[in-house]
């Protein structure tokens, strides 16, 4: 294990914190309507044909044709495929979606890279299936998604749940398919705290996020976005309402159902053995005020289970820093790719 950029944080955060906490008439938009059909029956035949003329020279079809993959048990599963080059896929975390990488995607896009992330089912526009939330279906629909596009040498970035999603893809499937790894405040080895986890995060904390989850989870993800997530509950945090705003929505996106097993699934999975399987370049990422997944109970630990693992941890940063940090972490993703 290669250990760079450690800083200590004396005041370790828990999760638990999280739990307390103009007219127009009638008459002119029947104007604007019949002027807008108008224009629309003048324009189509060529714009159909230019659609489907793309459509036919590339794999790409756009947003007007999504991109999904259907698994062995029925769930359709969307995901974005842009560009050409070294793939590079990733994984959000809960209770997010694919869009939550918008800013890591243009960025290696820029690069050079084909970039690919998927919802996960239950989650953004995947199907919202009532079962199936669990760590192993996770990794089946990620291989699926790897098997459908035909992907080898891959790169797999995950943030959080995603990195655990990674993690047991590697542990069920192998990694003949992988490049690369990197997991940024992911959270193997395992959060619950348990008798071989002693500075685990009590089980009683996820089972206060459930029962708001199923009672409020509009609120409850306010709260999580407005607060600890993204560390905008700290003193001089720089407040970004927009972002708030596009956390809560990805939320509010997928089903009730799915983000209340997720939690299950996120908690109390043991990774530890699919860590061992590891046999790639794992780059560990994770801040040390990281108030969702202690950084303590977290990537110091995987970072000492996975072989040929560099770690690194960023004094400050959130559980969020994909985000709010986006600068520094891509420039060191980036970095590591390279490397």
């Amino acid at each position: 294990m290669d250990r760079i950029g450690t800083k200590p944080h004396v005041a370790q955060p828990t999760i638990s914190d999280v739990a307390k906490t103009s007219d127009i008439s009638r008459r002119d938009m029947l104007i604007g309507s019949a002027a807008a059909l108008l224009a629309t029956a003048v324009a189509l035949p060529a714009n159909a044909q230019s659609t489907t003329s793309s459509a036919r020279g590339s794999r790409h079809t756009g947003e007007m044709s999504m991109n999904t993959v259907t698994t062995k048990d029925g769930v359709t599963i969307y995901y974005k495929d842009w560009g050409s080059g070294q793939p590079i896929v990733f994984s959000h975390g809960w209770p997010l979606s694919a869009d939550d990488w918008d800013t890591q995607m243009m960025f290696f896009l820029s690069h050079g890279y084909r970039v690919i992330a998927h919802d996960r089912r239950g989650h953004g526009r995947s199907s919202q299936t009532s079962e199936g939330h669990d760590m192993d279906h996770y990794a089946d629909d990620l291989a699926a998604l790897v098997a459908h596009l035909e992907l080898k040498k891959a790169i797999h970035i995950g943030h959080s749940t995603g990195g655990g999603e990674i993690a047991r893809y590697i542990g069920r499937h192998g990694d003949s398919r992988v490049l690369k790894a990197v997991l940024i405040s992911s959270v193997p080895p395992i959060m619950v705290k348990t008798p071989a986890n002693p500075i685990g995060t009590p089980k009683e904390v996820f089972d206060g996020f459930q029962v708001q989850v199923a009672n409020d989870r509009a609120q409850f993800y306010l709260d999580l976005a407005t607060g600890p997530f993204y560390g905008f509950n700290r003193p001089g945090a720089k407040v970004s309402q927009a972002v708030i705003q596009n956390w809560w929505r990805q939320g509010m996106m997928g089903g009730a159902k799915a983000h209340y097993d997720g939690i299950v699934a996120f908690s109390q999975t043991d990774f530890t053995p699919d860590l061992m399987k590891f046999s790639v370049p794992t780059l560990v990422m994770q801040g040390d005020d990281d108030q969702i997944v202690p950084y303590a109970d977290a990537s110091l630990l995987t970072a000492k289970i996975v072989k040929n693992a560099t770690l690194k941890i960023y004094k400050g940063f959130p559980h969020g820093m994909p985000t709010t940090e986006a600068p520094t972490v891509n420039a060191d993703i980036l970095a590591f790719l390279k490397s």
